[in-house]
Order: structure tokens, then C-alpha cells, then sequence
């Protein structure tokens, strides 16, 4: 038997966004003006194909108080009030809506009804709360806020106690994954009889939340090496300027780096189903930052202690390359020859991070450019931290939401300064350092392996805590 939640309530309590973060499906059409409903529509989530719960949405109540003298009258000793009920509505259009939304009752459905918690309780949502305590299935009440307006909880908690099994604060707007996960095991509480299927329920979506998880660490790692081992080469033409050769280069690797990035966040996003909204990230998003943005490379690459610890662990990794006579003291092999002021320009200490393009003699007397591998590990731990920043504002993006242009996110990243690396010890920079030697060194493929399976543990376990901070 797949459980099925009926998704009940007034018209405009935000139904709908509700049922969409409980399903984590965006194609759920949520609209500002009431009454668009007016037919039931379930919602399956799946789990590898497999239906393992249903969520319906209904229309609005429209006229409670007549639908409840009618079960309190007519249909007082009825064996079945909401069947009966149903068939003396169906030549009434007046009562279309409230006919409707009780087919899924008159099915075996269990009831989540939505208040807004930000307004007064009205006489209306007296009456179809009696409505739905009447029906006598398992029913759950969940106050969605749709203010910051919180005066009138207490009378609310008041009226649901008396009518409900229970109730849960619930943001529709703000809800995480763990907050899903506490409304659904919450549910559990309703009804014994469900108690059973609802475990197996909650059990795989957890299994599930882990593949997700170890699909986006393989995911980060992919681009990671990539990043590792990029090398771009460029053939110096009779008569070529070689700064412009060298500016053209240095672009293309640039852009090579950002285009890696962007399929790879996209591909984070479609693991967990934001799939039909063009989801953005808040404005002041450091993964909204350019890749080469000073900016990100202060915040987001390691910290000076760090530097320290990855110099005596590593030593040629940050140490100055062969480079540093002809370009300049730097920390790795990125150039700033061809670019603005800004530009790769990352400050680490005071020390301008830079790479060089090799001028390489070719047998045949030509000449080329050749940029990469990088042997800054900075530019990993930038790339990380951005990762992990996507994946948490993922995470936390509620499937109901539609206000992706006007929202403003807290700047908690950028008040902080910190990077999720940022506190990492000598232990968790060693395991990044042996994974960036490893990709960079060609013909060990197990070593490689070996080295990938550390650092993708080490990405379940932070990506587990960022779960837990959200």
C-alpha cells in the first residue's frame, strides 16, 4: 500500500508549496491567486522509480459552513458521511469544490491541513477543522507562515489541539532536508497502522539522501581532477605576438575552468529534483563570485596557517616553481601576464598568486605556449569550497519556492569570511595534497583510486555536517 497525505485547507494558505517542499517536485503549480485548484492532483515521489508515497492537492474550501450542517444534519447517522455526502453534492455546483476536495478522503487518504499562522483564526477555519475531525481519519495540522507575524500561534495551537492528532511548524519557504525529514517521521504518530510502512518509507529516502550525496562527491572530485590536470597548449604562429598568444591562452584556460565548474553544479542540482525552476543562487553568493575573483580566492582558498601546514606536509606543491626567476615570487603556476589588474589576482599573505604559460622550442623550429597542470592546490580548495557552497544553498532550497529574483538570502558566507575547509586540520589538508599529487601523477591508476575514496569520505562526512548546520 503506498500512503497517500491529502494536502487540505483554505484557498491561498499555501497548499501547494507546502506539497511541493514535501515532494520535492517543482512542477507543482503554485500561484498567488486563490481558487486555481479546483481539481484533485496527486503528486507520486519516487524513489528509483518506485512510488513510495503520495501527496494530493486539493481544491479550497469554499463553503465549510454548509458542508458541515450538512454532516451534522443530514448525514448525522450516516455509515459513511463523506461517500453519502459526495452523492448528494454532485448536482450542486456551489458545493463543486467541496465535493472534490474530499475525494481523497473517500479513498483512505490521511490529512495534512494548512493554516497560515500569521493571521487570526476565523470562524470559517472553526468549521473546517470540525469538518475534518468528523471524517475521522488520521490528520495532521501544519502551520505555514506566510509572514514573519507569529502574535497569533498560540491561539492557533489552541484550535488544532482539538481537532488534530498533531501539529508542526512547517516554512514551506524555508523548510531543509531535515525538517522534511522530521514533518515525515512525525507523521508515523497519527496512526499506528501506518506506522510500519512509513519506517520502510522513511528509510529509503534517507538511503536515498546518501546516494544523492556520494553522486555529488564523485561529482566534485571529477572536477577537482580535471582542475588538477588541466594543460592547454597554443602554437605561436610566424609574426604572432606572444603576450597576445599568451592573454588568449590564459583565457581559454579560464574559461575551460568555469565551463568544468558550471556542468558540474548543474549536474548537483538535478540529484536533488531542481529540475523545472531555473534555480539562481542569492546575488551575493560567493559561487556567483568570478572563479579568478579576488575575492573568492581570499575567502574561499586555504588560510595562511593552512599554507604553512600544506607546505611542510607537501613542500614543491606551494613552494616557488621554476617560473618565480622570470615572473615573480608566487605560489603556484598561474600567470598574470595578459591580464588585468584583478585578474587571477589572488592575495595570499600579502603574495600575489600567479602561474606561467612554458615558451616550449618545437623540433620544427616553431614555437608554443603551454599553460598547466597548475601547482597551486589553492585553486582546489577554491574550487571546493564553491562546491560545497552550491550544494549547501541546493540543499536548502525548498521545492515551493517561486520567488527566485526577489528573494534576498542572509549574507551568512560573506559576514563570516570562512570557508568550510577553513578549520580543516593537518589531517584533512593532507588527504586534499595526497589527492592533488596523485591526479597530477600519471600511471597510477590504483594510487589514484586509492587516494579519490579518502577524499570523497572526507566529502560525505562535511557534507553531512553542512545538512546538520542548515
Amino acid at each position: 500500500m503506498v500512503p497517500e497525505f491529502a494536502i487540505l485547507g483554505h484557498p491561498n494558505e499555501g497548499k501547494s508549496s507546502v506539497l511541493s517542499t514535501l515532494a520535492e517536485d517543482d512542477s507543482v503549480r503554485v500561484s498567488p491567486t486563490p481558487g486555481e485548484t479546483t481539481a484533485c492532483q496527486s503528486f507520486p515521489v519516487l524513489v528509483d522509480g518506485v512510488e513510495m508515497l503520495r501527496f494530493t492537492d486539493t481544491p479550497g474550501f469554499q463553503n465549510p459552513d454548509r458542508v458541515l450542517s450538512e454532516l451534522k444534519n443530514r448525514f448525522r447517522n450516516s455509515l459513511d458521511p463523506l461517500k453519502d455526502f459526495r452523492l448528494f453534492a454532485e448536482k450542486i455546483p456551489e458545493l463543486a469544490d467541496d465535493r472534490e476536495l474530499l475525494l481523497p478522503l473517500a479513498r483512505g487518504a490521511g490529512i495534512l491541513y494548512i493554516v497560515d499562522g500569521s493571521r487570526p483564526v476565523r470562524n470559517v477555519d472553526r468549521a473546517e477543522m470540525e469538518i475534518l475531525r468528523l471524517t475521522g481519519k488520521p490528520r495532521m495540522a501544519i502551520i505555514n507562515n506566510k509572514s514573519n507575524e507569529h502574535s497569533f500561534l498560540s491561539e492557533w495551537k489552541l484550535a488544532l489541539r482539538k481537532n488534530f492528532n498533531t501539529y508542526r511548524l512547517f516554512n514551506a519557504h524555508r523548510a531543509t532536508y531535515a525538517e522534511r525529514i522530521d514533518l515525515l517521521e512525525a507523521l508515523k504518530a497519527i496512526d499506528q497502522d501506518w506506522q510500519d510502512v512509513l519506517d520502510t518509507v522513511l528509510t529509503t529516502f534517507k538511503k536515498d539522501w546518501q546516494t544523492r550525496n556520494s553522486n555529488t562527491a564523485d561529482i566534485i572530485i571529477a572536477l577537482l581532477r580535471e582542475a588538477a590536470t588541466l594543460q592547454l597548449t597554443e602554437t605561436l604562429a610566424s609574426g604572432t605576438s606572444p603576450e597576445n598568444a599568451r592573454a588568449r591562452l590564459l583565457q581559454r584556460y579560464n574559461k575551460s575552468l568555469r565551463d568544468e565548474e558550471k556542468n558540474s553544479h548543474q549536474a548537483i542540482k538535478q540529484f536533488f529534483k531542481h529540475n523545472i525552476f531555473d534555480y539562481q543562487l542569492p546575488p551575493q553568493s560567493l559561487v556567483n563570485e568570478d572563479l579568478f575573483a579576488e575575492k573568492t580566492w581570499q575567502i574561499l582558498g586555504l588560510t595562511k596557517k593552512q599554507i604553512v601546514i600544506a607546505g611542510g606536509l607537501g613542500g614543491a606543491v606551494l613552494g616557488v616553481g621554476l617560473e618565480a626567476a622570470t615572473f615573480g615570487h608566487s605560489l603556484g603556476i598561474f600567470t598574470a601576464v595578459g591580464t588585468a589588474a584583478g585578474a587571477l589576482g589572488a592575495w595570499v599573505g600579502g603574495e600575489k598568486l600567479s602561474n606561467s604559460i612554458e615558451v616550449l622550442g618545437l623540433p620544427l623550429g616553431g614555437e608554443q605556449l603551454r599553460i598547466g597542470p597548475t601547482k597551486s592546490i589553492n585553486l582546489l580548495f577554491v574550487l571546493l569550497n564553491r562546491s560545497l557552497l552550491f550544494y549547501q544553498h541546493t540543499i536548502n532550497w525548498a521545492h515551493g519556492r517561486r520567488d527566485y529574483e526577489n528573494v534576498v538570502e542572509p549574507d551568512d558566507e560573506s559576514s563570516g569570511g570562512m570557508a568550510f575547509t577553513s578549520d580543516w586540520p593537518a589531517g584533512k589538508i593532507q588527504i586534499c595534497q595526497a589527492f592533488f599529487k596523485a591526479a597530477q601523477k600519471t600511471g597510477d591508476i590504483a594510487g589514484l583510486e586509492k587516494k579519490e575514496q579518502a577524499l570523497k569520505r572526507l566529502l560525505l562526512q562535511t557534507m553531512d555536517e553542512i545538512a546538520q548546520m542548515s
